[in-house]
């Protein structure tokens, strides 16, 4: 299963001044660009967020002048390298120091695992790893974004946090005992086990998160789960 969840780049090109306009449409030119793994051609850019072609070019030229993105022989646009850098000065390059541990973490365990933080009133993927062992696959896009108050992620997320008014039951039996299993809160029949990444402020609240249709392999997971969250607690503080 790869279904795609709230994204990053929602529509926000028709919106604000001049000057903000021109901004979001080029953040949007972007991320379809960065999201999309055969490129894009000014033509698809320009449809997907709604602007004439010549507008989609101005856009596309600007951004491979940054080096953001690259135009290929067969016309398409494409990430270059400077989205390297820029994704790398995230958070200290959080996501690049957990990816070995995720990475081992989901091919013992065959199941799909994800690092992810709090964002305002948002959980967001920053890295998500699926199993190389295995033939059948759950995953869903780095950059995905649900309310902190679903799924086993948000509620790892919320505990991570002071405690609020009116909190689920869930958020402070969390804090207590250190992970949290949830079923059918983000995606139908698929259940969560999410344990947190202890964290110095100001980082933001940090957990990794494992997703599996089968029960069973979230009970038996969970050591692992939490150790590797133990793991990663030590290598980002």
């Amino acid at each position: 299963m790869n279904r795609p969840s709230t994204e990053p780049g929602a529509t926000a090109a028709g919106l604000g001044a001049p000057g903000s306009q021109t901004l979001a449409r080029g953040l949007n030119a972007l991320q379809l660009v960065a999201s999309s793994p055969n490129g894009m051609s000014v033509a698809q850019v320009a449809d997907d967020i709604g602007v004439h072609r010549t507008i989609a070019y101005r856009l596309l030229s600007t951004l491979a002048q940054f080096r953001f993105v690259t135009k290929g022989d067969d016309g398409r646009y494409r990430p270059a390298a400077a989205l390297a850098v820029l994704g790398a000065s995230f958070d200290n390059n959080v996501r690049q120091l957990c990816v070995p541990t995720l990475r081992s973490l989901a091919d013992e365990l065959g199941s799909t695992v994800s690092l992810l933080v709090a964002e305002g009133d948002q959980q967001v993927a920053v890295a998500v790893i699926a199993p190389t062992n295995v033939f059948y696959q759950m995953a869903f896009h780095e950059g995905s974004r649900h309310p902190l108050d679903r799924g086993a992620a948000g509620i790892a997320l919320l505990a991570s946090m002071p405690p609020r008014p009116n909190e689920r039951e869930l958020v402070p039996q969390t804090r207590l005992r250190g992970w949290v299993i949830t079923h059918g809160e983000i995606e139908p029949n698929t259940y969560g086990l999410a344990v947190p990444v202890h964290r110095r402020p100001p980082a933001p609240p940090t957990c990794i998160n494992l997703i599996s249709h089968r029960e069973d392999v979230v009970l038996s997971g969970r050591p692992a789960v939490m150790a590797a969250a133990h793991e990663l607690s030590a290598i980002l503080s």
